[in-house]
């Protein structure tokens, strides 16, 4: 065996013995100057650092750092100064020797690389960043506690509005740079709208805050838009981002979620409510386990029911569900934490300090949190117009209650007279218990020579031909005194049709009507006919109803019928009215009369005498048990029950009963809807285990795991101190503690990245150790603490406080004017010297236009809508399991925010500028510049409509001339006046297209539509409409300046 030591030794001698042989070998220096930072690092962190850095040095040699690199390692100096043909790190990584090539593992320099390190060799070693290490896992400034620092003191302090501008102007005064002026007041109320609104002053408020000199007047504007219920929208949309919100489950099936709105509509609600960022996080990932949790915490729970659902046929449930957690656990680094946890799914993680086991811990918190069904309140709207609808109906039924109550009053000695004789009644029951009896010497008969046999249970089956309609008589003897009911059983057999019990081809029947008669003698001589009382069956057909009650209606278009329930047995039992009184015996006579029709008669049957009290036949089983509670040991309820029932027997109340019942079942419906949201595992918990490269199928059963923070943060405490688990409730808590270094940051970082297109952070999406450190570290704590703690004038946790602060900095109101002479100090304009131009989001291009042409509905919240679509794309993406069916009317158009997404064909207007896909979370959103983007705000219907009704809304309001008309058209685009020079080219682009559209009528009339302007010609109103969309297509008319 090889020693580590005796290899070294071995390379050592190779590579020395190899210096003087390799030269000629080498790929030649780079003729150029070399950059570290830009050039060499990128290298060295790529090829070297794995084993060569901060967590590892193999053969005692570290390449981060310039001492660790110029002191050398084992096989002594690696580097010879400014003499790259002499230095062993570049024959080592040249492969001029195959046995001491490095890396050994993984990628070889190119010679151009090889060449960059030769150069960089030769020109000194520049390393700009001194001889500081490159940080480890343990010592990384994100994963340290949040400093209180305070803010630093400057030499320009008459520019500072708070104390955001001290940090920011200190960096920019150590380096002689000067911030740019505030910018004009069109710009900064312009700025606001959008950022806070994302949509465009009028006019009019364009002007009062031009003219307002107070001091105060830039707050008081802040304060006003922050009060807006339209800053819930614009916010929600940056958080439906990092939810992945969709209206569709993704995959292959992509099937429509109709309800998912109504989280839509709670995000924008808590927003515009300022609910305290760390409330906002724990009713997210835990409402549904909080004490005493609302339907509306249950709701909040669906942030992490936007994961996509596969459907498709064959899919096993178990790993979509443990694919779902993977992304809630995913999701919840990249929000809240600002790390690449993913990367540790299927190993430990390459740079972070986030072991394998480690990221299965995180995932434990979310593997007994599964999907289920939340009953929530519609919208606020609904739910207001309902409480109104339902006061009326309520003192509707007040009314009629009013005067029942008094009718009842009315009932008085009647109805304890009833209550006596209906507890006899009961009793008896008890004392006579039901029984069945046969009659002697039974038989059946029936006209249209229809046959019957006895069978050896007592019934009798039909044979024979089956009449259209018929009519069995059943006669027997009996010596049974007290007969009070007939029991009449239909039974199925496999000679009849579908089993029967019917002779019809389905197998079902109609009883028309029964009658019973009894006599002294056989001749039925003296016959007396028998009133029945009332009737119950097993079953009924419920379609007509065909019911038993019918059968002793009188009436032979009624009846009792089994549909669908054929091929089983039913029975009925018809009450007599009197008891049958027998002194000695008597003869009886049964008709079962089956008139219907179409060959609906019976097929088998059995008939039996009853004895005994079967009060449920008169009396309902809730009123039996009433009655059966002694009078004195009734509640005040259960009284009333009884007087209820009685008075439905009563003439007199019967109306006002029947009313009140029918009130009862016009009850308003209360607003509510079904979401999908997450709900803790009731009971089995699952365990989690590791799962080998992130197979759910390979579980490493030996290396169980229970929700826990990672090692470089603080510990995650079950809240419940006999616990000996956390839940995702101890998971959200640990996530906003004052302990944990990252939310807060992580947070801070997100709202100033959408308010300066940069954040302090630049790496938005990555605090770990490959991401960027911070531009203004003390800032961004700063910032941290006051966001988490609050102070004497904002609440902890509170974004509106959070923002204001923000927006209202000297740094926020900078100029975005370009500074070239800072192109070179600071081409990111990282310092901050000025704002930056932002082009606005997808969304909000498309509510610009629609607003400036007044067509923008400004509805908030509610179900998601179907703008526009470009022909052909419903038929090729809405043609299965959804028709994307165009909205009319206000719902054309909505906000941007409110269009229908689809995973796997959102709307081609959004994804054109670049709307995220809605499958991962996305927590930036990239700005891209492509012709397709132009194409589509020049042609596409939607801006087109636009562009016509912005030319209406212009030539429909009084104006001197052209020029007042063309400002007044730049000042709804641009909220500022045009200069002489944008006057003069606009006022020239209308008389071209005036010249064009004189010429080209037919072409005039295919721009204008259905757009008719009295008063105003077409080929005038197609000059205005093409101007107008020259002035939507302006670059400044997208960009938040």
């Amino acid at each position: 065996m090889t020693t580590p030591r005796f290899a070294l030794v071995a390379t050592t001698i190779v590579v020395i013995a190899s210096l003087s042989l390799a030269a000629d070998k080498l790929p030649p220096p780079a003729d150029r100057k070399i950059d570290f930072a830009k050039d060499v690092r990128p290298l060295l962190e790529k090829h070297c650092w794995k084993c060569h850095g901060a967590e590892k040095q193999e053969s005692g040699l570290r390449l981060d750092s310039r001492a660790a690199l110029l002191k050398g390692g084992d096989i002594g100096q690696v580097i010879a100064a400014e003499d790259s043909e002499r230095s062993k790190l570049i024959l080592l990584v040249s492969g001029t020797d195959p046995q001491t090539v490095m890396p050994p593992d993984g990628p070889q320099l190119k010679p151009a690389e090889v060449g960059i390190l030769r150069a960089w060799i030769d020109q000194g070693c520049v390393w700009p960043d001194g001889d500081a290490p490159k940080e480890t896992k343990n010592t990384h400034w994100a994963y340290q506690p949040i400093r209180r620092v305070a803010p630093p003191a400057v030499k320009k302090s008459d520019w500072v509005r708070n104390p955001i501008d001290q940090f920011v102007l200190a960096e920019l005064e150590k380096r002689g740079i000067s911030p740019s002026p505030e910018a004009d007041r069109s710009t900064l109320i312009r700025r606001l709208n959008l950022d806070l609104l994302g949509l465009p002053p009028t006019i009019e408020e364009v002007d009062t805050f031009v003219n307002d000199s107070r001091p105060n007047a830039y707050e008081d504007l802040v304060d006003r838009l922050l009060k807006s219920p339209h800053f819930g929208e614009r916010w929600g949309r940056h958080w439906l981002d990092m939810a992945r919100y969709a209206d569709s489950d993704g995959y292959e099936k992509d099937n429509p979620r109709p309800d998912a709105f109504r989280w839509r509509d709670w995000v924008i609600d808590a927003i515009n409510n300022d609910l305290p960022f760390d409330q906002f996080t724990v009713e997210q990932i835990a409402g549904d386990l909080l004490p005493n949790t609302t339907a509306m915490q249950k709701l909040a729970t669906a942030f992490h029911r936007q994961t996509l659902t596969n459907t498709e046929g064959g899919t096993d449930k178990e790993q979509w569900r443990v694919e779902a957690c993977f992304d809630r656990t995913e999701t919840t680094g990249a929000v809240w934490l600002g790390l690449t946890v993913g990367c540790a799914r299927c190993h430990s993680h390459k740079y972070d300090a986030i072991s394998q086991r480690e990221y299965y811990q995180l995932f434990a918190a979310y593997n007994n949190g599964d999907e289920e069904t939340a009953v929530v309140p519609k919208s606020p709207e609904e739910v207001a117009a309902y409480a109104k609808t339902k006061a009326a109906h309520d003192a509707e039924v007040s009314d009629v209650t009013v005067k029942l109550r008094a009718e009842q009053a009315k009932l008085g000695e009647a109805f304890a007279a009833w209550e006596t004789k209906a507890q006899v009644a009961l009793a008896d029951s008890t004392a006579q218990p039901l029984k069945l009896h046969a009659l002697d010497g039974l038989k059946v008969e029936s006209d249209g020579n229809v046959k019957f046999a006895a069978q050896k249970d007592g019934s009798f089956l039909a044979s024979g031909p089956n009449p259209n309609s018929a009519v069995y008589t059943i006669t027997g003897k009996t010596t049974v005194a007290g007969v009070s009911a007939l029991r009449l059983d239909v039974l199925p057999d496999n000679s009849l049709p579908a089993k029967g019990p019917g002779r019809v081809a389905h197998g079902n029947f109609v009883l028309s009507e029964m009658t019973i008669e009894v006599s002294p003698t056989a001749d039925f001589a003296n016959a007396r006919k028998l009133e029945f009382a009332g009737a119950k069956a097993d079953f009924e057909q419920a379609d007509k109803p065909w019911r038993a009650i019918d059968v002793i209606d009188g009436k032979v278009d009624t009846g009792w019928a089994v549909a669908p329930q054929y091929g089983k047995e039913h029975w009925a039992i018809f009450a007599l009215k009197e008891p049958l009184a027998l002194d000695g015996s008597a003869f009886v006579r049964v008709q079962l009369r089956q008139l219907y029709g179409q060959q609906h008669t019976i097929g088998r049957f059995k008939l039996s005498l009853q004895t005994g009290i079967e009060p449920s036949i008169t009396l309902p089983e809730n009123v039996q048990k009433l009655l059966a509670i002694k009078l004195d040991q009734r509640s005040a309820e259960q009284k009333q029950q009884l007087l209820d029932y009685y008075s439905s027997l009563d003439a007199a109340t019967k109306t006002l009963v029947k009313q009140l019942d029918d009130l009862k079942k016009k009850e308003p419906p209360k607003p509510e809807l079904t979401v999908r949201v997450i709900l803790q595992r009731a009971k089995d918990p699952r365990k989690t285990f590791v799962l080998r490269r992130g197979e759910f199928l390979e579980p490493l059963t030996e290396q169980e795991v229970v929700p826990a923070a990672f090692s470089t943060l603080p510990p995650m405490k079950p809240r419940d101190e006999k616990s000996t688990m956390a839940d995702r409730l101890d998971l959200a808590r640990w996530l906003v503690s004052p302990d944990n270094p990252l939310t807060s940051r992580v947070t801070v970082n997100h709202i100033w990245r959408q308010l300066f297109g940069r954040g302090i952070v630049a790496s938005v999406n990555d605090f770990g150790i490959r991401g960027e450190k911070p531009s203004h570290p003390e800032l961004l704590d700063w910032l941290a603490v006051s966001f988490r703690d609050g102070d004497k004038t904002a609440q902890p946790w509170s974004r509106k406080a959070l923002l204001k602060l923000i927006v209202t900095s000297a740094t926020y109101r900078q100029a975005s004017r370009h500074r070239p002479e800072l192109l070179d100090v600071d081409p990111q304009n990282t310092l901050l010297a000025r704002q930056n131009r932002l082009r606005v989001e997808a969304e909000i291009v498309r509510d610009l236009s629609l607003d400036v042409g007044g067509l923008l509905s400004k509805k908030i919240g509610g179900p998601s809508v179907f703008p526009a679509l470009p022909a052909g794309i419903t038929d090729l993406s809405y043609a299965g399991n959804f028709k994307w069916t165009n909205s009319t009317g206000e719902d054309r158009n909505r906000r941007g925010m409110y269009t229908f997404f689809k995973r796997t064909a959102p709307h081609p207007n959004l994804t054109t500028f670049d709307c995220p896909d809605a499958n991962l979370t996305c927590v930036e959103r990239r700005a891209s510049n492509t012709p397709l983007q132009a194409l589509i705000t020049l042609n596409n219907e939607t801006f087109l409509e636009a562009s016509q009704a912005f030319a209406k809304r212009l030539l429909s309001q009084p104006a001197s001339d052209d020029a007042a008309r063309l400002t007044q058209a730049f000042r709804l685009c641009l909220a500022r006046t045009p200069s002489d020079r944008e006057l003069h080219q606009l006022t020239d682009l209308l008389s071209v297209n005036r010249e064009f559209y004189r010429a080209h009528q037919d072409d005039a009339k295919k721009l204008n539509g259905s757009i008719t302007i009295s008063g105003v010609s077409p080929d005038e109103t197609a000059a205005w409409i093409a101007t107008a969309r020259i002035l939507l297509n302006l670059d400044e008319f997208i960009t938040r300046e």
